[in-house]
């Protein structure tokens, strides 16, 4: 039996493959700068952040149509359930689409036209969040906001990512304020690159239900404290955080400090496509390089199953089915 998982910090655009920019760059008649599958996997080098961006957004240029957000969406939900996922909490950038011209509505049918499926297809639960990007004015967010409202978009909550560094969550208060008057979720990075008072701010000022990657929590006991205490879902995406260089290498991720001080953490692949690894590969490498035991992975995935946004049948579903998992181990 395979440890069953729910992914929480996974973003869509995150997922495309090199083989499936050349696919959709031929079917739009699109001209790429890269010759080959090699020369383009050569640019996944990353000396920080902002340099992933620069591609992750010029890769982005592939998806035009309502068929090639679907295509995307697809090919993660089978990744995924080769990975044990069973549930998995989606983020789209629409202002990284729309920007380009491509109108908001083919982004939003073409991502949950593959989720409202996923179940009966893949064997996986989904729910769709818009995130935001916090590195454009917050009035820009408002409005593709109130489009998605308007369009009854199928999302169950808002994010904010892209670059962090000098982009404080208090920027966009108005944001959450309005996304929690429409009872959606919230969710925002925090603490990635950002310090550690980026995270007190996105639970004081957005008031948000989990925070993704919060790792320089660790740099502020009382933040820490803060967080055990209140039992604060952090997303974390080791190998992701190694390949931006936020940490220097995967030895020296604070995950198993994290977990030992109680904290609520649990594991996921942000990225997947340009960092290396899938949710099935972030475990199996953290379970190699700290010496994970069945009862510390099934701590994990139970945190994950606890953070998501579910209804408490299908959440004692999962747990049941993690503690039947560490049974038989």
């Amino acid at each position: 039996m395979q440890l069953p998982q729910v992914e929480l910090h996974l973003h869509i655009e995150g997922t495309l493959e090199p083989e499936l920019i050349f696919e959709l760059a031929a079917r739009n008649n699109m001209e790429l700068p890269y010759a080959t599958l090699a020369d383009l996997r050569a640019q996944y080098e990353f000396k920080d952040l902002q340099s992933f961006l620069d591609l992750y957004y010029s890769n982005m240029a592939v998806l035009q149509t309502e068929q090639d957000f679907a295509d995307m969406t697809r090919a993660y939900l089978s990744r995924a359930a080769a990975a044990g996922v069973r549930h998995a909490e989606i983020m789209m950038d629409p202002q990284a689409h729309t920007v380009r011209g491509v109108p908001l509505k083919a982004c939003v049918d073409g991502v949950s036209s593959a989720l409202a499926n996923s179940e009966e297809e893949f064997g996986i639960s989904t729910g769709l969040i818009a995130a935001f990007l916090r590195d454009q004015p917050v009035e820009g967010a408002l409005a593709v906001l109130e489009e998605l409202l308007a369009m009854k978009a199928p999302i169950i909550g808002i994010g904010l990512d892209s670059a962090e560094a000098g982009n404080p969550p208090r920027n966009f208060v108005a944001l959450y304020e309005r996304a929690r008057r429409a009872g959606l979720k919230c969710i925002a990075h925090a603490g990635e690159e950002g310090p550690p008072d980026y995270i007190r701010q996105a639970l004081d000022l957005l008031r948000v239900d989990r925070i993704d990657h919060g790792i320089r929590c660790m740099e502020d006991e009382e933040l820490v404290q803060r967080l055990v205490d209140e039992q604060v879902p952090l997303t974390v995406c080791p190998l992701s955080n190694v390949r931006l260089r936020a940490v220097g290498t995967l030895p020296d991720h604070p995950l198993l400090r994290m977990l030992e001080r109680g904290l609520n953490v649990s594991v996921h692949s942000d990225d997947p496509a340009y960092f290396g690894g899938y949710l099935d590969e972030n475990v199996a490498q953290v379970r190699e390089t700290f010496g994970f035991d069945a009862g510390q992975l099934a701590v994990l995935a139970s945190n994950a199953v606890r953070s998501a946004f579910l209804d408490d049948a299908r959440r004692r579903e999962f747990l049941a089915d993690i503690a039947a998992w560490l049974d038989g181990q």
